[in-house]
């Protein structure tokens, strides 16, 4: 059988193997959304079609094996994150009829210097601390088209096979994820968490409460991830180029012209006013981070640049868009609809109380593994607003304290690094090689997955303040 021929049959086959295997478990249709998981991941690994075409099986599977209504599917392939995605992709569009990405590669450069070890540490805690205020997303849109251009500025042209661009895209990737439980409003997750420890309690659960629960938890799972995007294998320790080459090539590309400086203030404008949400949102409460970004991305085709030419023309924007992002984005959303109207979610939580959880150590890992399970099947929100009332129901069932348990999946949600959905979908659509982020991926994820429940748990044990709130 020749290669392609059987990478082209591992989907069907695990999807069949999965359909039959788990039946009993989840029951048909349960175990049929479940193998379109393992149907998509295999050809995410193998690559037997674009990356992008996977992403489309949910909506093909469950068109022919009607699973749950089609429309509740298709309704996840538009979502505010492909809005978010198309705005800021046409924003730095225009960064490349002006020039502006060259210079800001260059800028880059200048700042953070050409050692990788370096760019790794700034990338990472830029996204980190970002994405503890910002929608995810909206951190993984602005830095990926940052990072590539510096990276192409470098004469690493084919990001796909590029070794040296793997552990900056997995560093922005990984990090716009985890830092968005450094705070209270940096994921709709945590904001759900919050509603479900206020309804438990019966008292209002303060911001700066989960500052300091969480903080420390994030520091040390920064670390984990810091130290491993280190130790990945890369052809050099630095770029090519010295900074004081980038210096002066940067010197010689004189002021900004007038549209260079369009672009910029209006990125610049994008991100402030994302930030600046809670001030207008009670005036504007449609005007989300997303549709800012897609207003600003239209008025690039109306705003002319020092030529009088407009900064973006449609043929340019229609060839050169990354419309394989914005499915990539939307599929764990149509796959998690799968997953959760199925009836697979409740079969799954059924057999944790079958397990008879005593509580400690191995109570903490289930719920932190099936958190992240479900992070990666979905949505960091998606999975929270799964899990957590799972949880809550299962630890009253056990007669334990549902608080750090639900603190530790919290942590967990955001602690999913393999399939190329969401966020994840970002740095991939930019080049980077899903298979290589879902092998990597896979390694960090249990490693993480450990190291947090061990952290919560000996929390719970030791620290009263993660025990009640």
């Amino acid at each position: 059988m020749k290669p392609s021929i059987s990478k082209l049959l591992s989907g069907p086959v695990g999807f069949a193997a999965a359909g039959i295997l788990l039946s009993g478990l989840l029951g048909t249709r349960g175990a049929l959304a479940v193998g379109t998981a393992v149907w998509m991941a295999l050809w995410w690994i193998f690559r037997p079609v674009h990356i992008a075409v996977t992403s489309l099986l949910p909506i093909a599977v469950n068109a022919a094996f009607t699973l749950i209504p089609n429309a509740h599917v298709i309704a996840q392939y538009f979502t505010d994150i492909v809005v978010l995605l198309l705005g800021g992709d046409l924003i730095c569009l225009a960064w490349t009829t002006t020039g502006l990405d060259r210079r800001i590669s260059l800028r880059t450069l200048c700042l953070i210097g050409t050692s990788l070890r370096q760019q790794i540490f700034v990338w990472l805690s830029a996204s980190v601390v970002l994405s503890a205020f910002l929608p995810n997303t909206v951190v993984a849109a602005i830095f990926c088209p940052i990072a590539v251009g510096m990276l192409q500025f470098v004469g690493e042209e084919n990001i796909a096979a590029s070794r040296l661009a793997v552990p900056i895209l997995l560093a922005i990737s990984w990090g716009s994820g985890i830092g968005g439980f450094g705070s209270p409003i940096g994921s709709p997750a945590n904001l759900v968490a919050i509603s479900y420890m206020e309804q438990l309690t019966g008292r209002e659960f303060m911001y700066v409460q989960w500052i300091g629960r969480f903080v420390p938890i994030l520091l040390i799972i920064f670390l984990v991830n810091l130290l491993f995007l280190w130790h990945l294998k890369t052809p050099a320790k630095n770029f090519h180029g010295t900074r004081e080459e980038f210096q002066k090539m940067y010197a010689d590309l004189g002021p900004m012209k007038k549209g260079e400086q369009i672009c910029f203030w209006l990125f610049f404008l994008a991100i402030f006013l994302a930030f600046a949400r809670p001030l207008y949102a009670p005036l504007l409460p449609g005007l989300k981070p997303a549709y800012v970004f897609l207003i600003i991305g239209m008025m690039m085709f109306v705003l002319r640049d020092e030529k009088g030419d407009v900064l973006l023309t449609w043929k340019f924007a229609e060839s050169h868009a990354m419309w394989g992002i914005m499915i990539m984005a939307s599929s764990g959303l149509g796959l998690g609809r799968l997953i959760i109207e199925t009836g697979a979610v409740e079969r799954m939580a059924a057999l944790f109380s079958a397990l008879h959880l005593t509580g400690g150590f191995v109570t903490m890992f289930l719920f932190c593994a099936f958190a992240c399970f479900m992070s990666e099947m979905s949505s960091n929100t998606g999975a929270a607003s799964i899990c957590i009332p799972m949880v809550i129901s299962l630890s009253g069932a056990l007669s334990l304290n549902p608080i750090p348990y639900v603190l530790g999946t919290v942590a967990a949600c955001s602690c999913a690094y393999v399939l190329p959905v969401t966020t994840r979908a970002i740095p991939v659509g930019f080049g980077l090689d899903a298979s290589v982020q879902m092998r990597e991926g896979l390694k960090l994820t249990l490693l993480s997955l450990v190291i947090n429940a061990v952290v919560c748990w000996l929390s719970m044990e030791y620290l009263p303040l993660f025990s009640h709130l």
